[in-house]
């Protein structure tokens, strides 16, 4: 016990990495014999911890397709604020995740809604909690929403079974929206009202203000299937990208400058932008553009074997004083010209007709080995490779998207396990070539595995050691005789617990203390396990305590007491509502 209250006390209060201070905390109990190394190891062997790793890879293959940034457009669209935007992801993922594990809904969405808010400029962290908790009480209005609530209702089958009494108990499917749903309002509010207030907003000024100078001057071409076909700039999105600028228009050989945000687009428009390289980066992923030089087409690898380069020009490059479009760098080294940039400034006029001079920076488009093989050629002053990006292939977003639906439909369906399924459609994201094994394998955050399976060896010693039950039953003999009591007593021991253990294991371990209440008090066992199911999923307020929680952590760059000063909160409402509703619609 002492040993898990300093890890979470070190989790508050230090820098450390979360994947260190619980690694650090298995390492001791292993040491002092606390836990054996198969018990120290068993959570790195865990079925959940597996099927997130693997539901990295299918959002990879999502990301890489441009399907999740096709979601998150048509969720999320155009909010002018916040909170709009928070109200329009959370609605789909909680209405989602009452009848889907919601692990899956939350992997799919974190690359989507990274994409989305940078697009937008919208604060990433001040969407990626809401994400995590839609789920998390979305999966709490049906019984199938989540493993918890499946567990405790076989549990109680098999009670009710075994007293002979199995004809009292009668749980529909739905039954627990009569709860769940006045808890998914009460989270949608309090997210409305107080995350501006409790979450933190400073990383997207943090970004933008250590952001790249240089100017590069891009054409794109608008394709002829194109969805940006007959909106205006604005409509397309294009009007508020962060970090580039749209220049002019080409359209049939006239030159369209001071683009206004009511200028619509058409087919085979010439879109000149000038920005960073990271925002050139990201227009190389928007459906319905395509770099507007042929040649990137002509290349003679896959482009999903691609990757960016940043170039500087050196005075021995031999096509100097020639324009992009004469120098032939297709023929020569085997890459495209993306960009240009010139001392921070911007160039006009398309980029085949600039001349190329010494000292210029161009992105390219070129296969891997590129890098290595020109960057002690003479022709370049630096080589660079730009890092997290792979060309997106639309053409594949209808394949990944079947994969994604058809996993989500067998495993809701119980025709195979979570991680059946998961196993099954991240190796067809692989095998139909919408993400590449190199990109599969750098997709999975191990920090996030590291921290769930040491979550999960933390928990089996609280238990083991007998801490929890002494724990759980020192509370439930302040009870009393009152049920309503032991209700809200029941609910704060088995909230608190899956803060620390996974919320299956807390709602196992408290199961029979549920059952030993309920007779000790002569009262029906329903209310108090359906108060088990809620509680063991309002597991708002540690990242440890519940999958999503640990999977937004990262890319929402929350410290530990984040989830602290908005979970704890929330907990505490969503225990109010639970225990002054169960006993009005499932009586002592």
């Amino acid at each position: 016990m002492i040993v898990v209250v300093i890890c979470f006390l070190a989790l508050m209060f230090t820098r450390f990495a979360p994947d260190i201070i619980l690694m650090g905390g298995v390492t001791t109990l292993l040491v002092l014999g606390v836990l054996n190394p198969q018990e120290a190891l068993s959570g790195f062997s865990n079925e959940g911890m597996i099927t997130v790793a693997l539901l990295f890879i299918v959002a990879q293959g999502l990301s890489q397709t441009g399907g999740a940034a096709w979601l998150a457009g048509s969720l999320l669209g155009h909010p002018s604020r916040i909170g709009l935007a928070q109200l329009r992801l959370m609605l789909p993922v909680a209405a989602l995740s009452s009848v889907v594990n919601n692990t899956p809904v939350v992997a799919m969405m974190i690359p989507a809604v990274l994409d989305w808010a940078k697009r937008h400029k919208f604060a990433v962290s001040q969407l990626m909690m809401p994400l995590s908790y839609a789920a998390i009480i979305g999966g709490a209005c049906t019984l199938i929403g989540t493993s918890t609530n499946l567990v405790v209702d076989g549990m109680l089958r098999e009670y009710y079974q075994a007293s002979g009494d199995q004809q009292l108990y009668q749980l529909g499917i739905f039954d627990l929206a009569w709860v769940g749903i006045p808890c998914v309002l009460v989270v949608f509010v309090y997210v409305y009202f107080l995350s501006p207030l409790l979450l933190p907003k400073g990383h997207r000024e943090k970004q933008q203000q250590f952001g790249d100078t240089r100017q590069y001057t891009v054409e794109m071409l608008v394709e002829l299937d194109s969805p940006l076909i007959g909106k205006t700039v604005e409509q397309a999105g294009l009007r508020s990208l962060p970090g580039v600028f749209l220049i002019e228009i080409q359209r049939s050989g006239h030159l369209i400058t001071a683009v206004g945000p009511a200028q619509r687009l058409y087919e085979d428009d010439r879109l000149i932008f000038a920005g960073n390289v990271e925002s050139v980066v990201d227009l190389q992923k928007m459906r319905g553009l395509r770099p507007a030089d042929d040649q990137i087409f002509k290349l003679n690898t896959e482009r999903s074997q691609r990757h960016l380069v940043e170039v500087v020009i050196s005075n021995s490059f031999p096509q100097v004083g020639k324009t992009v479009k004469e120098g032939r760098f297709r023929s020569t080294y085997g890459a495209a010209i993306i960009a240009v940039a010139r001392e921070g400034q911007r160039i006009k006029g398309r980029i085949g007709d600039i001349i190329i001079k010494p000292g210029d920076t161009l992105l390219i488009e070129a296969g891997r080995s590129f890098e290595r093989q020109q960057r002690y050629v003479r022709d370049f002053l630096l080589v660079r490779k730009i890092d997290d990006y792979s060309p997106v292939s639309h053409e594949r977003m209808g394949i990944a998207l079947t994969i994604f639906a058809v996993m989500i439909v067998v495993a809701a369906s119980g025709l195979l396990s979570m991680l059946e399924a998961a196993m099954l459609a991240a190796g067809a994201m692989v095998f139909f070539r919408c993400t590449g094994a190199e990109e599969a394998r750098r997709s999975i955050d191990w920090s996030v595995l590291v921290v769930i399976g040491a979550s999960i060896a933390l928990g089996q010693a609280l238990d083991k050691t007998g801490a929890a039950m002494a724990i759980a039953q020192s509370f439930i003999d302040m009870v009393g005789n009152s049920p309503r009591a032991a209700l809200v007593m029941l609910f704060v021991i088995t909230a608190g617990f899956s803060a620390m253990i996974s919320n299956v294991a807390a709602a196992v371990l408290l199961f029979p203390f549920a059952v030993a209440i309920s007779n000790e008090l002569g009262v029906s066992l329903i209310p108090m396990a359906i108060t088990l199911m809620i509680a063991a999923s309002a597991s708002f307020s540690t990242p440890i305590g519940y999958q999503t929680n640990l999977m937004v952590y990262g890319p929402g760059e929350y410290r530990f007491s984040d989830f602290l000063k908005m979970g704890l909160p929330l907990t505490l409402l969503v225990g109010i509502t639970t225990v002054s509703l169960i006993p009005l619609i499932w009586p002592f």
